[in-house]
């Protein structure tokens, strides 16, 4: 119990620590300074490269890479989790979700400090075929969060299917690794393709995509163990969510990115509490599996429509709450806060990127220096706990509705 609390205390010091070092030596600034000019050449040195490429530009091909894009995007992850852990993968799952919460977090992180454009439209040609895409258009370029992405996830799936099938002939596992690399490359091909991103970005996607999964798959069993059967893992989990959230870089101009790593943080959050729950429940290796007699098809199915509206309904109820106690607290407290977006009373005078940069920037020294002038806004606290809902619901109050209706 001990050696326990040590090491988790000695993470969050380490964390406390880097949040003051990096804010008092400028750390961000001087990386940005050292790399932006070098990735921004070969940005512009690369034009001619997504020029010829799009040259084959046809509907087919549009269609291809804007579907691929979708497919291998956080949001649709978000969405295919929940039937990861219904269908009884509950490792899997979980794993699939932390992962993906690391990369999301890594990546954007990356691209903040850089700051990197994206290849200039025009003379490139860019293609946002959904609301996604156009949000991710305006993140920054380097390095691209798709391949990244999907890199780890299809990686850490392939390595989950060959440790647990009981085949181990070397054809299929040669099979798995070539159905792998062929998405890896049609996701960075289609990439820029579509004029999101440069050659530049796509390597970098794919080095720390492969570092990333390297650190995972050396480290993913620990990790695992400690959540489902670990000491203090939801008090842990809570100030470290807290913490990354001020250890994010601000970003050089305000970006979609640290909303996106807000929410998903909390995804990562809502699972780890709700597993650390109820896994001798429902997330034991001994739940009935899809495609068996104690889980078919039609139950699974059950599961499914029982499970989406409820989740939608915590998520809507999980927003409605953090908006009400959020700034409750705050006044409590002293806290000054305002809203950009949730809560349109609290806008005040402060609009527009001006109120995107009160968001994105001095995190750390605002937290423990604040003066009456400074507001924190509210709106990331409602995104995490609105996302944390969600995800919560997903791993114990739906398990719950189904094991009371027999599904």
């Amino acid at each position: 119990m001990e050696s326990i609390a040590l090491w988790q205390g000695l993470t969050l010091c380490g964390i406390v620590s880097w949040i003051f070092i990096s804010s008092c030596l400028n750390v961000t600034q001087k990386l940005r300074t050292l790399v932006q000019p070098w990735v921004s050449h070969h940005v512009i040195s690369e034009t001619p490269i997504s020029l010829q490429i799009q040259k084959y530009q046809h509907g087919f091909l549009d269609a291809l890479f804007s579907g691929l894009s979708c497919v291998v995007s956080v949001p649709f992850y978000t969405a295919f989790l929940p039937f990861l852990f219904w269908s009884g993968h509950g490792k899997l799952a979980r794993q699939m979700t932390l992962l993906m919460a690391f990369c999301d977090y890594s990546g954007n992180c990356i691209k903040d400090v850089v700051s990197a454009p994206r290849p200039s439209s025009p003379p490139v040609k860019r293609v946002t075929a959904t609301k996604d895409e156009e949000e991710n258009a305006l993140e920054y370029g380097l390095p691209s969060s798709h391949t990244l992405n999907t890199i780890c996830l299809s990686g850490y799936l392939l390595h989950y299917v060959l440790s647990y099938s009981q085949n181990q002939d070397a054809s299929l596992k040669f099979a798995g690794l070539a159905i792998v690399c062929l998405i890896v490359f049609l996701t960075g091909l289609g990439r820029i393709y579509l004029g999101m991103h440069s050659v530049i970005d796509i390597i970098a996607g794919l080095a720390i995509g492969f570092a990333i999964l390297a650190f995972w798959l050396s480290v993913h069993d620990y990790v695992d163990s400690f959540i489902v059967s670990g000491q203090n893992v939801t008090t842990f989990w809570a100030f470290l969510s807290f913490l990354l959230l001020f250890a994010y870089p601000t970003p050089e101009l305000p970006t979609p990115s640290f909303e996106f790593h807000s929410a998903f943080t909390g995804v990562a959050f809502g699972i780890v509490a709700g597993v650390q729950q109820t896994y001798h429940q429902f997330h034991h290796e001994a739940v009935p599996h899809i495609f068996t007699p104690q889980l078919t098809i039609p139950a699974f199915i059950g599961r499914v429509l029982v499970g989406l509206p409820t989740i939608l309904i915590v998520k809507y109820c999980s927003k409605a709450l953090a908006k009400w106690i959020l700034p409750v607290v705050s006044n409590t407290v002293g806290i000054p806060i305002k809203s950009t977006r949730y809560i349109p009373m609290l806008n005040g005078s402060v609009t527009g990127k001006e109120s995107e940069k009160i968001k994105q920037s001095g995190y750390a020294m605002k937290l423990l220096f604040f003066s009456s002038q400074d507001t924190f806004d509210v709106d990331t606290g409602i995104r995490f706990l609105q996302y944390s809902g969600l995800a919560w619901s997903v791993v114990d109050l739906v398990p719950s509705i189904f094991s009371y209706l027999r599904l």
